[in-house]
């Protein structure tokens, strides 16, 4: 029964997602508000089907969720990381590779929002690149979205936090919120079965500007990786 639920809510899911891509197409032409309300909608939707395959979504700490400029730093395990940010977030403009930038329609409505797209084997070029434009995003009012891992971690796997955050912490001068979920638990990074139970993303206390780098680092890690390991025990 848990296959036969978890293969009709992916059908949903990208039935659901072609058709508001394809539909909303028009708003590509319109102010970069129309995307963000279009992101909500799209992303209302995908959580709002999961019952279907028997899981509940809650999220906990929104007295935490930035409505101006600010640093995001989710952990990442599985997509519905990415979908979370683009439903509760005002202004989102996620750090992404750019591979996904060139997807038809995704990667359309990332350039109208703001996505700023990388090179991942830029180094340091690249790094220049994501604070000149994280820059420019704040002064849109945007949340930055990075994950700070880089790339998606199985649940309860060894923490791999890149120095790259650190940097951005350093030069945009603009509080991290870190944000912990047991996502992967219910929804693998790979293969369609989803679990039943309940996901929750929780926003946590900001970390303010102007700590020392080692500091920094330690206290995203410590409160990310506490709390997720709380929620995957769930």
């Amino acid at each position: 029964m848990t296959a036969v639920r978890s293969l009709a809510y992916v059908a949903l899911f990208y039935l659901w997602t072609a058709v508001v891509a394809v539909l909303a197409t028009p708003i590509l032409l319109g102010p970069r508000r129309w995307t963000f309300a279009l992101f909500h909608f799209w992303g209302r939707g995908v959580v709002g089907m999961l019952p279907i395959c028997g899981i509940r979504v809650e999220v906990r700490g929104r007295e935490f969720i930035p409505s101006g400029p600010a640093l995001v730093a989710p952990k990442h395990q599985c997509m519905l990381d990415v979908f979370a940010q683009f439903t509760w977030l005002p202004r989102t403009a996620f750090v992404m590779k750019k591979e996904l930038a060139w997807i038809p329609w995704f990667g359309w409505y990332a350039a109208k929002s703001g996505a700023i797209v990388i090179d991942r084997e830029g180094a340091s070029k690249t790094m220049r690149q994501v604070i000149r434009e994280g820059k420019e995003r704040f002064t849109r009012g945007q949340q930055v979205v990075i994950f700070p891992e880089g790339t998606r971690k199985a649940p309860g796997a060894p923490p791999d936090y890149k120095p790259g955050i650190a940097a951005l912490y350093r030069e945009l001068d603009v509080p991290v919120y870190p944000v912990a979920t047991n996502a992967g638990v219910h929804w693998p990074a790979h293969g369609f079965r989803r679990v039943p139970g309940v996901i929750v993303f929780e926003y946590l206390e900001p970390i303010p500007p102007g700590l020392k780098r080692a500091e920094f680092m330690r206290i995203l890690e410590e409160r990310i990786e506490t709390r997720s390991r709380e929620l995957m025990s769930l």
